[in-house]
């Protein structure tokens, strides 16, 4: 069983690891390094898992380490790590959570032949529900390939991406996607209340609506604009609102909307990371 280490023990770290546990993972095979003695007391507790203070003897005969910390911090811990690496020690899989640090910082301050899959995970993931993108640089092989998906698939779905500029668009549309949903949410229950609904009702009403939706279209075998064909009748009232959403334009809202996450991200790349040089 491969040996498992985290760094960082918040809250995408306690959702991967107790995905694990449930999937039948050997405690005793996971490990995580973070300085909040209360966050590895608790861990520790609540997993039976071997936890640090220190990084060297938390990635102690690591298969794979998770980069889980905020992008902030991410160059400084870094670096930490690799000086913590004996050169003649088994070289990890590292997997990088952090949003917006692209590839090439993590191999500036990791080494540039090290083995690295950039994953951007969503919230649901804390609760096993998540959706995650990957994306991996040439040093990863096939086999390590498959543990980066068996430790993802611990918080939900994964999806490879062909290039790493795509995980710019994994970011806008399930990365940050799901304030999308809160959003929407929001507004309908809002709207119920103005109705006449209490809020309760209108809550307990949008919340079920949305997931009777999702799951719906997560289990036909039709595409969603066809789900939406089907339950809007001519003349009616299901018709009336989507022409009401269509008039306003809300494809080029959302598309907008997405466009500017994308955009933001590259410029988390550029702030937080290091700047690769332009081929010539």
């Amino acid at each position: 069983m491969s040996n498992i280490c985290f760094i960082g023990g918040g809250n995408m770290s306690t959702s991967l690891i107790g995905g694990l546990i449930a999937q039948g993972h050997a405690a005793d095979s996971i490990s995580v390094n973070d300085p909040n003695e209360s966050k590895r007391s608790k861990l520790k507790q609540q997993y039976s898992i071997k936890t640090f203070a220190d990084c060297g003897p938390a990635m102690k005969n690591a298969d794979i380490v998770v980069l889980a910390v905020k992008p902030q911090m991410m160059k400084a811990v870094a670096i930490n790590i690799a000086s913590s690496i004996p050169a003649e020690a088994k070289q990890p899989l590292f997997v990088s959570v952090a949003a917006g640090i692209n590839l090439f910082s993590l191999q500036s301050w990791l080494g540039k032949n090290q083995a690295i899959v950039r994953c951007m995970p969503n919230t649901p993931s804390l609760i096993q529900l998540g959706a995650s993108g990957l994306f991996a640089n040439k040093h990863t092989s096939s086999v390590q390939k498959n543990l980066a998906e068996t430790v993802l698939k611990a918080a939900g779905i994964v999806q490879w991406v062909q290039s790493e500029a795509e995980i710019d668009a994994v970011i806008a549309v399930s990365g940050s996607g799901p304030a999308y949903y809160f959003l929407l949410m929001e507004a309908m229950i809002d709207a119920g209340v103005e109705l006449g609904l209490n809020r309760e009702t209108a809550s307990q009403l949008t919340l079920q609506t949305a997931i009777g939706a999702a799951h719906m279209a997560k289990e036909s075998d039709v595409d969603v604009a066809e789900l939406r064909r089907r339950v809007t009748s001519p003349g009616g009232t299901t018709e009336q609102a989507i022409n009401t959403f269509e008039s306003a334009h809300l494809r080029e809202i959302v598309k907008s909307a997405l466009n500017a996450a994308h955009r933001r991200s590259g410029e988390l790349a550029e702030l937080l990371g290091e700047i690769e040089p332009s081929a010539e």
